[in-house]
């Protein structure tokens, strides 16, 4: 997912999209652990993208705190 992509989502959409992100990681290392993973480059996309999501996060919650002082 690209970072201008994150930047046009809303903070809910994001926080969803976070939850959903973290659900597929959490699936990926099971397969890893069985030994059934045939990408194991996606984990470190997905680490990547979640990170991203987070930051766009952070960003619109500081935002918003300073609107709010």
């Amino acid at each position: 997912m690209k970072m201008s992509e994150i930047r046009d989502k809303s903070f809910t959409e994001l926080q969803a999209a976070g939850r959903d992100l973290r659900q597929e990681m959490f699936n990926l290392r099971l397969q890893q652990a069985s030994a059934q993973l045939e990408k194991p480059a996606r984990l470190r996309t997905i680490r990547k993208d979640i990170a991203r999501i987070e930051t766009q996060i952070s960003a619109l919650r500081n935002k918003s705190a300073k609107a709010a002082k």
